[in-house]
């Protein structure tokens, strides 16, 4: 696996320690931007390809800025997803790739599936009701989460129409977890997923940036795991 130059956009906690994993995937990093620092070509440093760690204010700009240099991009940033389409608009007229999610964990990409298979199949049965329930660490900013809001919007696309609850908890140094359930009167059933580090979210955003190397276009993360034929 010939090695190739990564940009840090953001280099806080994520990006430290993707810093830290990425001779594991391949990459060196050969720039580290931070919020005083303005992406340019000289700044990105000759890097093949960038992740994005920022913030949900500063995260459309910056993967509009890296679009216009050509330069292939992976976002983990949450919380900006309004500007997607502007987002997308920006990458395909620069011909270049974008990988985004608001979680880069693979089990949370199971997890999402699992949950909308489950939806699927109660989604006629009006004897059940749903919820959908979260914790993060305090410093965390968006609440909901964006994961939390995906995997609402997946049981939503699976044909879950009914009211389904939705809350968070901030507290502490929690790394995360999500949880879908869905009550009746004679049981309960409760999906869960609960992260035990960043450790995992830094593993799959670089996975995600090894794939992006070799092609155009915006991806989901599940579509780097499971091919964009198998993404529901």
């Amino acid at each position: 696996m010939a090695t190739k130059k990564l940009a840090l956009v953001g280099y806080g906690k994520m990006g430290r320690l993707i810093e830290r994993l990425a001779p594991e995937h391949g990459f060196e990093v050969s720039a580290r931007l931070n919020s005083q620092t303005k992406i340019s070509k000289d700044a990105l440093a000759g890097a093949d390809v960038a992740i994005e760690f920022t913030a949900p204010e500063a995260a459309p700009e910056n993967l509009k800025q890296l679009a216009a240099l050509g330069l292939p991009s992976v976002t983990g940033t949450t919380g900006w997803l309004a500007h997607l389409d502007e987002v997308q608009s920006a990458v395909q007229k620069a011909g270049t790739g974008l990988v985004w999610s608001p979680n880069f964990s693979v089990g949370v990409a199971v997890f999402r599936r699992v949950v909308g298979l489950a939806a699927e199949l109660l989604r006629d049965d009006d004897s059940y009701g749903a919820w959908a329930w979260e914790i993060h660490h305090d410093a965390k900013k968006d609440a909901p989460s964006g994961t939390l809001l995906h995997l609402v919007e997946t049981m939503k696309q699976h044909g879950y129409t009914r009211s389904i609850d939705v809350s968070s908890n901030r507290a502490g140094r929690h790394p995360g977890t999500h949880e879908i359930g869905f009550d009746s009167a004679a049981d309960t059933i409760t999906l869960r997923h609960s992260a035990r580090g960043r450790e995992g979210f830094a593993h799959g955003a670089l996975k995600a940036a090894r794939w992006i190397l070799e092609r155009k276009g915006v991806y989901r993360f599940e579509e780097v795991l499971f091919g964009a034929d198998k993404e529901r």
